[in-house]
């Protein structure tokens, strides 16, 4: 599938797009000066929609960002508020539009003092924003440490200053944002962790941009949300068999490493697929086949029997990974699984087991694969050889980088789990709550993209869409969850998820 809608207000642009959409708006007749009027405005009053908001401490910057500080600065003292601007140098010498804005406030204004820190009520940091290239340093340094130590409500304008919006990376000096308002868009570095922690709570104010300077820009980094795939959903019609609801082929382990199978064959049943089978060897069947109910389960000796169960042309989805034993053995079936042709999920032991040896599987794929590495995972597979990713370049990039390499969907699970295709296309999941990381959490994530594959869904959409539901399955659980928990509520999610559809929630 193609990457997803351009205009979606889940897409995430890059710095150089958000300055190309400023530019595109721009030449459709918007003045510059007018989206930075309108930046400011909005910044003002979504600080004055707090209350007890007096005493206001406005950090300018010497580029755009301090013009948006300038415009707030104006506005906040136009309503009442004590408003106090630093800016370090001589406002004569800004230029374009901070320069027009800086010259309409007429309130005070001074170099900095850490007293003015003392007893104020808000500090607004405009010192950079997303035009920061490098740490802080100096006096902009000494600024965002002291604020971060005072008791004032902090807010950000556009990116907090020493954060870098590609990428969410921070440095060593971060200005420490309750809240972060930005515009037209978010970007990349306000929902990949440590940025998300950050920034705080992420308002995007209406500056006027129109949003088919999009189709020109085309983004391909999005925020997970249903609004992306809700077309791909799958819908059952009512005179399918349990076969056209989709069979998945789950492999499973050997004894003691049995039940991590269980839950991938179990929760690609939740998740909708018509018939789950596992594939067992025989010295496990008889506990598998005690264990489970709803899922079949098929015992195999020897690579020539696991093959014609994989072959089986009901079979439409294989899964190959959890508790399945790291090494050769593993490697020889994950090679007989993409042989099939069929769309695969790999995950835990069928990635480790290429460790060093990554190119070999990805030379072996010739349909759609969805992999599925934790943070570990990732490393072994991708990180092995001298081109492995540079760290520096942040989640985002590495991710996307990885899934060009292998040729398949990576999900790249953590806290801020990157979904990437090869294409390009990306998706940042920012609601997963930290109740996941529980033993079995990751089967129980594989069997769902297995179950959404089986139905027909697009890998990509399929990714996004397991990712998206095992996180609310998880808020709906809470603390204390265990994998189980999971995949007793994804029959729950999904009722709810074709309710909101049907009512136009997700629209």
């Amino acid at each position: 599938m193609a990457c997803f809608n351009p205009r979606s207000d889940e897409a995430l642009l890059s710095c150089a797009q958000m300055a190309a959409a400023d530019r595109a708006a721009m030449s459709m007749g918007h003045f510059g000066e007018d989206l930075m009027e309108a930046a400011g405005m909005g910044v003002a009053q979504l600080a004055l929609a707090r209350t007890g908001i007096r005493r206001v401490l406005v950090l300018c910057g010497p580029g755009n960002n301090g013009g948006d500080g300038w415009v707030a600065a104006r506005y906040l003292r136009e309503a009442g508020c004590d408003v106090h601007v630093v800016f370090e140098g001589d406002v004569s010498a800004l230029k374009g539009d901070a320069f027009t804005m800086a010259r309409r406030y007429d309130g005070m204004t001074s170099a900095y003092d850490p007293s003015l820190l003392d007893d104020v009520d808000l500090v607004i940091d405009a010192l950079f924003g997303a035009g920061l290239r490098g740490p802080l340093r100096g006096r902009a340094q000494q600024m965002v440490m002291d604020a971060n130590r005072c008791n004032a409500f902090r807010l950000a304008v556009d990116v907090p200053s020493g954060l870098s919006g590609d990428t969410g990376q921070a440095e060593e000096a971060v200005f420490q944002a309750d809240l972060t308002v930005t515009f037209f868009r978010k970007k990349p570095g306000h929902v990949l962790v440590p940025g998300r922690y950050h920034c705080g709570r992420v308002v995007v104010h209406d500056i006027g941009i129109p949003a088919c300077v999009l189709d020109h820009i085309a983004p391909l980094a999005f925020e997970n949300s249903p609004n992306l795939w809700r077309s791909h959903w799958p819908r059952k019609v009512p005179s399918n068999h349990k076969y056209q609801h989709g069979s998945v082929l789950v492999l499973g382990g050997r004894p003691p490493a049995l039940g991590a199978s269980r839950m991938t064959a179990r929760a690609a049943l939740r998740m909708g697929a018509g018939v789950v089978t596992l594939a067992s060897p025989s010295d496990g069947y008889a506990i598998q086949a005690g264990a489970l109910d709803e899922v079949m389960v098929a015992p195999y000796d020897n690579d020539s029997e696991l093959g014609a169960l994989m072959a089986d042309r009901r079979r439409t989805v294989l899964a190959v990974g959890p508790g399945a034993g790291v090494g050769e053995a593993l490697r020889r079936q994950v090679h007989l699984a993409l042989a099939q042709k069929k769309p695969v999920v790999l995950d835990a032991d069928a990635l480790t087991s290429f460790e060093g040896q990554a190119d070999a599987l990805f030379a072996a794929i010739q349909s759609d694969v969805v992999m599925t590495p934790h943070g570990g995972e990732f490393q072994r597979v991708f990180g092995t050889q001298e081109t492995a990713p540079d760290q520096t370049d942040g989640k985002l990039a590495i991710t996307r980088a990885a899934a060009y390499r292998a040729g398949a969907i990576l999900v790249h699970k953590g806290p801020d789990t990157v979904i990437a295709a090869p294409d390009g296309c990306a998706v940042i999941e920012t609601a997963a709550p930290p109740d996941l990381a529980t033993a079995g959490s990751g089967d129980v994530l594989a069997g769902c993209v297995a179950g959404l594959l089986a139905q027909g869904m697009p890998a990509m959409a399929a990714a996004c869409c397991a990712v998206w539901s095992h996180g609310a399955a998880a808020r709906n659980s809470g603390r204390g969850l265990v994998a189980g928990d999971l995949i007793a509520a994804l029959p729950v999610i999904s009722k709810e998820m074709e309710l909101g559809l049907k009512s136009s929630v997700f629209r």
